[in-house]
């Protein structure tokens, strides 16, 4: 009988921490949307930004990060399924909106980019929103994305050696811009109490309870 009860406890536990709250809902949509706005202006840096990095063909992947941080920085702050790429498709969709030259294939890369992210977290069973958490998501989202664009993007015109270049930039972009760049950002954002009604926010707290010189 013990055993029942506490099998039950547990299963609602887990069921309640999983559970999307309205604020999680609110919060995951600014940062999608302040997301989608910093894709967009990445966006129009794309050109400026590779041509400095074409002395070696394929190293413009390790500007791919900047369309990846959406999603980890959603799944680091709401830490539930789903906010990765909840986040990262309503930054794509953003971005899209307000003029992309990439038009429609925008939420189609958000999409596969968000899952990306989102497979990272699930890897780790969304038990771990440390900086480990953060650079496993943003290799697997690289993953996504190195697949994508050096299949079905310019980039697939490249000869072997470019796209292999390519191919493991994005995934390095992925790990430094969008997940080391996404967790300080989240511990920043703790520091200042913004995030208090979240676990980033009260792990903040607690480390400087614990802190004997914070007082």
């Amino acid at each position: 009988m013990h055993s029942a009860v506490s099998e039950s406890a547990v299963t609602s536990a887990s069921a309640r921490r999983f559970r999307w709250r309205v604020v999680d809902i609110v919060v995951a949509s600014v940062i999608g949307v302040a997301a989608g706005v910093i894709f967009w202006l990445w966006g129009q840096a794309w050109t400026p930004l590779s041509t400095g990095l074409s002395f070696l063909p394929g190293l413009d992947g390790l500007l791919a990060g900047g369309w990846l941080f959406a999603g980890v920085l959603g799944g680091l702050v709401i830490r539930k399924p789903g906010a990765a790429l909840y986040t990262e498709i309503v930054a794509s969709v953003v971005s899209m909106v307000v003029g992309t030259q990439w038009g429609p294939e925008t939420f189609i890369w958000g999409v596969i980019e968000g899952l990306g992210a989102e497979i990272g977290f699930a890897i780790l069973l969304y038990r771990n929103w440390r900086l480990l958490g953060a650079l496993v998501a943003g290799a697997v989202a690289g993953l996504s994305t190195a697949i994508l664009d050096t299949n079905f993007s310019s980039i697939a015109a490249y000869e072997f050696g470019p796209r292999a270049i390519y191919f493991v930039a994005a995934i390095v972009s992925g790990i430094l811009l969008a997940g080391l760049v996404s967790w300080l950002i989240v511990r920043a954002l703790a520091a200042t109490g913004a995030l208090d009604r979240f676990g980033a926010g009260r792990e903040a707290r607690s480390r400087e309870s614990d802190d004997p010189d914070a007082a």
